[in-house]
């Protein structure tokens, strides 16, 4: 009689019917386990991946393509002839010095430390999409209206001094140079008048909390610099290779200045959600380690109810590592049957919320910016996903085939 592979006879084992019903219903719940666990690593690792988008899809809005910022120190000098430098490189539209600092803005009663952004405005609303941001705006009248220089609040700072576009605004500086007066705290601080005539928002916390937007000249004005600048920004044409123009600038402006790309702005951000998706990762890692427990269970009790097919394979020639070999594949195909299930519904879950957005967010739809969360469906993530179902398939069967082997010979010496 011709031997039965270990696989075949597994997969016969796992689909007969079992004499105890309470076997056949742990065994399912083991595989139910292990496709929830896995389901839900899909699905959250998509979440965090969707969130990565968002943040991605949202920097065009006021991130550069590219950033120079000195390498030591808040600013640097001759900031408008490296920039004309710079806009020579071949693939750079653009490249204009901005100048940030803290300031003060005071309007009626109402005041808050702000972010003042010194740009070359005409240049400034080439690099970035500040003018399709502006909310709500406001154009002088005429040449009667008393004349003052233009500033643009962000949303968060346009509240929180109550400067409705048409406001005029008070900002203060503290002096960089000279002794301070305690006779005559007021000449400590250099201060100047500007007309809001816009209010932005980004859905960006970053700009859109405390930042207000000036000319150049005037921020070198209060913050008493001449030709000094504190970046440039640089906007590059739309063909250009992004990575390669960030090296040749970088070549270009030296080790005493810091070049980033859009994505390296945001560094810090990406690497929060990165550490979070992994984390997250970790623990549902746990998870199926736990659900894994139930497999092997359950196993053990097949293990048990099959005394005496097991019995009878040794009869006709089977050898203990037969018998280990047959719960070893029965192990892995419970695995696989889980795994391959929590995928397949893991995929079909977030295919449904990318396409349809089935679970929304809470709160004022008018206040939301994204309606329902966002998902992005990585094949790589569904690798990664497989490599700690292998581990524990593997880590199960192992264990499985152990007890088998051990159980058979154990009968064995009883029954001899």
């Amino acid at each position: 009689m011709r031997r039965k592979p270990s696989a075949w006879i597994a997969w016969r084992y796992l689909l007969s019917k079992k004499s105890h019903s309470a076997v056949g219903a742990i065994s399912m719940v083991s595989i139910c386990g292990m496709a929830i666990a896995t389901a839900a690593i899909i699905c959250v690792l998509s979440v965090f991946n969707g969130f990565k988008d968002v943040i991605a899809g949202r920097l065009d809005s006021l991130s550069p393509d590219i950033m120079v910022t000195p390498a030591k120190g808040k600013v640097f000098e001759n900031a408008d002839s490296i920039a004309e430098a710079i806009a020579t490189t071949e693939g750079i539209r653009i490249a204009t010095p901005t100048l940030t600092d803290n300031a003060l803005a005071i309007c009626g009663s109402k005041e808050m430390p702000v972010t003042l952004k010194g740009v070359d405005m005409a240049r400034y609303r080439k690099t970035t999409s500040l003018d399709s941001l502006v909310i709500d705006r406001y154009s002088p009248s005429g040449p009667g209206e008393k004349q003052l220089r233009k500033a643009i609040f962000s949303i968060g700072a346009a509240v929180g001094i109550s400067a409705a576009p048409g406001e005029e605004v008070l900002l203060f500086t503290p002096i960089r140079e000279g002794r301070v007066n305690l006779s005559n705290p007021a000449a400590s601080f250099l201060t100047d008048s500007v007309l809001t005539t816009g209010v932005f928002r980004s859905d960006q916390s970053e700009f859109d909390e405390n930042h207000v937007i000036v000319d150049i000249d005037l921020a070198r004005d209060l913050l008493q610099y001449d030709t000094e600048a504190s970046a440039i920004e640089i906007s590059i044409d739309p063909k250009a290779n992004l990575t390669g123009l960030t090296r040749k600038i970088s070549l270009l402006t030296g080790d005493a200045f810091t070049v980033k790309d859009r994505m390296q702005q945001q560094e810090m951000n990406f690497r929060m959600i990165t550490i979070e998706k992994w984390i997250t990762f970790l623990l549902l890692f746990f998870i199926l380690v736990i659900a894994s427990f139930n497999i092997i269970s359950s196993l053990s009790m097949l293990v048990i109810e099959k005394d005496r097919s097991i019995s009878t394979l040794r009869a006709i020639g089977f050898s203990r590592n037969g018998i280990g070999s047959i719960f070893f594949w029965e192990s892995i195909f419970v695995t696989m049957a889980g795994g391959a299930s929590g995928i397949c519904l893991g995929v079909a879950l977030t295919l449904l919320q990318e396409h349809f957005g089935l679970i929304r967010l809470q709160g004022d739809p008018g206040t939301l910016t994204i309606a329902a969360y966002p998902v992005h469906l990585d094949p790589t993530d569904i690798l990664l996903t497989l490599l700690p179902i292998t581990v524990i398939g593997v880590a199960t069967a192992l264990i499985t085939a152990s007890y088998a082997k051990s159980r058979t010979r154990n009968r064995e010496t009883v029954v001899s």
